[in-house]
């Protein structure tokens, strides 16, 4: 049985969605509310839903679920089976069980192969109180390295508005980094020429501070271009923006 690595125990909720996300070869056509839901979820738990296995071919379906800051809840329906070409494990995302049912009906599995969807696998219970650390993992701690880093993301962003590039207070809080990190935000159906990133550093309070930079080349002559935001809803808004001003040729 092929089981996901996000099975493992894991304390971050963001973690599990980017491994999710990271593997899954559809990410990218979950909607944007879906995924801006899960930002800064509070805790995350998971299960083995169905599977078949016959022929050495094989199919399981995973059940993700997310506890939310507003209090809510989302799943996310996990699809993995080797019944391409080359018989390696696929894995596929989807926001619905029907959606979920409709891909596992496609797959050229023997007749009697069809999902089960009533295994009542526990979920892992969901922790309340206290909730689990938001903090991501960093690295070493090296103040040189992370203090330069912010400097020179800072320097290269060339957001159109200035008001919305990150202020002098900002920079002030940065020159106390300590450690940073940078990941790549998938699973956003982004327009071709377009990267989202974020940029986390750990400052020596211990507090840690974001910056989201739109690397994209949306410009009149085709040239690469950095645009840099406090926060990742700012990132998106600019984002769709610029898409939709390439378009149009505006």
């Amino acid at each position: 049985m092929s089981v996901p690595p996000d099975l493992d125990p894991d304390p971050s909720p963001d973690a599990q969605l980017g491994r999710l996300l990271g593997r899954a070869l559809n990410s990218f056509d979950l909607p944007d509310e879906t995924l801006e839901r899960l930002d800064g979820a509070l805790a995350y738990a998971g299960s083995l839903h169905s599977a078949h296995h016959s022929a050495g071919r094989h199919r399981e379906t995973y059940r993700h679920n997310w506890l939310l800051v507003d209090g809510g809840s989302l799943t996310l329906w996990e699809l993995v089976h080797n019944t391409g070409r080359d018989g390696t494990p696929q894995h596929e995302v989807y926001v619905s069980e029907d959606e979920l049912h409709l891909a596992t009906a496609r797959l050229p599995l023997p007749q009697d192969a069809e999902p089960e969807f009533d295994l009542h696998v526990p979920m892992a219970p969901v922790r309340l109180a206290p909730p689990p650390p938001l903090h991501r993992t960093f690295g070493a701690d090296d103040p040189d390295s992370s203090v330069d880093h912010a400097r020179r993301l800072l320097r290269r962003a060339e957001n159109p508005d200035v008001t919305t590039r990150p202020g002098p207070g900002t920079a002030r809080l940065l020159r106390e980094a300590r450690a940073h990190q940078i990941t790549q935000a998938f699973g956003l159906r982004l327009s071709h020429g377009f990267a989202l990133y974020e940029h986390a550093f750990l400052l020596r309070d211990g507090c840690e501070l974001s910056l989201w930079e739109i690397e994209h080349t949306a410009t009149p002559d085709g040239r690469h271009m950095c645009e840099v935001y406090a926060t990742r809803q700012e990132a998106l808004t600019a984002m769709k923006q610029r898409a939709a001003s390439r378009t149009t040729g505006g």
